[in-house]
């Protein structure tokens, strides 16, 4: 039985699971810029809910990215403060495949979105448990593009999730994005939920990654970004 601990401060939902074998405790926030403030005392919240010290830990994770550039940041240094004071693995696993792994059952293909700014998204297509594009800060032509070339047919559905999969569902609309077949705006969905936090996805694909003997220690990490943020491009221009 592996006890980890995970942190999810991609997004301004913030959220933390503890997983032992079959429990789960999970808490989040709507924590804006806050969540430096609120992270440790969220973990050590459900620590205490499960009865358990952090010397009980057998793991930590975080989200690897992309997502907020403060946010994963301030997660990664989290996490790797406990990893290194309790000697034990740190699991950084892609934000993406965290938003996708919920729907994994659905049948058709599940399109996570992340605001990028500038008018862009962080995106990766998945089918079943396969993501089946690259991880993509992309405009709205390029996704619908990626959406049309990866559908099995003209009428496949597509569920939308991710906390900013309203405003890519909104700029579609104010757009008119169209498509063959089947009207291309017909064959989107909403995930209901997709503005919670991902802290028991991110738990759960970080245990899997120890079950599949894939458990790589990510303490030497870095984030991933996908892009420059706007101060690291003005400092090195």
């Amino acid at each position: 039985m592996k006890i980890i601990l995970a942190m999810d401060t991609a997004t301004p939902v913030l959220s933390a699971a503890l997983i032992a074998g079959e429990r789960r405790w999970y808490r989040e926030a709507d924590a804006g810029l806050g969540h430096s403030e609120l992270l440790l005392d969220m973990a050590d919240g459900l620590l205490k809910e499960a009865g358990m010290g952090p010397e009980d830990l057998e793991a930590v994770a975080c989200m690897r990215g992309p997502g907020s550039f403060t946010g994963l940041r301030i997660g990664f240094s989290a996490a790797k403060g406990m990893a290194l004071a309790l000697d034990i693995p740190l699991i950084a696993c892609p934000t993406l495949d965290c938003m996708a792994y919920p729907w994994s059952p659905w049948p058709a293909l599940v399109l996570p979105l992340l605001d990028a700014k500038k008018g862009r998204f962080f995106t990766a297509l998945y089918a079943g448990e396969r993501r089946v594009s690259e991880e993509m800060d992309a405009d709205l032509e390029s996704i619908v593009r990626l959406i049309h070339s990866a559908a099995k047919e003209d009428a496949e559905t597509v569920l939308l999730t991710g906390p900013d999969a309203p405003l890519f569902l909104s700029r579609l609309k104010e757009g008119g994005a169209e498509g063959k077949g089947r009207p291309f705006m017909d064959r989107l969905r909403l995930d209901p939920l997709c503005r919670r936090g991902r802290g028991l996805e991110l738990a759960a694909v970080a245990k899997r990654k120890i079950i599949m003997n894939n458990e790589e220690n990510d303490v030497l990490s870095a984030p991933e970004y996908l892009r420059e943020s706007d101060a690291d491009t003005k400092f090195t221009k």
